[in-house]
């Protein structure tokens, strides 16, 4: 059985192939269950709905990240932006506590340690514009 934490960066390993490939996110899916993987229902309702919601998940990192293009961003630093993004928007079961977390973690893990201080200052002021009363 997985944790949730081993079925986010599972996500984040699928939706960062398709954003180097320059495929969706559907589609790395499909190519790793393809493949014989098996990919648990989170991962694969995470990999999903940062799909379906991509342009707005992009139109509000960009609007949160000061002197940065979405474009412009490390693209592991951007896919776990996506996926912490799209947790704090539209996954009402995951605390924003929780999503930031993990998104930090996962920078740090799998970029460096300047990209957690980056995810974490924008996903903070993502999560106090869709609650203000998050400090």
């Amino acid at each position: 059985m997985s944790s949730r934490r081993q079925d986010r960066r599972l996500a984040t390993q699928i939706l960062f192939q398709a954003d180097v490939t320059g495929t969706d996110g559907p589609s790395a899916l499909a190519a790793w269950l393809g493949s014989g993987r098996e990919i648990p229902d989170f991962t694969r309702s995470l990999v999903q709905g940062v799909s379906d919601h991509l342009e707005e998940i992009d139109r509000t990192i960009a609007a949160h990240s000061e002197g940065w293009t979405v474009d412009r961003m490390a693209s592991v630093d951007r896919t776990v932006l996506r996926v912490a993004a799209y947790e704090l928007a539209f996954g009402r079961d995951v605390p924003v506590g929780v999503a930031i977390d993990e998104a930090v973690r996962a920078a740090k893990d799998l970029s460096t340690e300047d990209s957690g201080r980056f995810v974490n200052g924008i996903l903070g002021k993502i999560a106090r514009e869709l609650d203000p009363n998050q400090s």
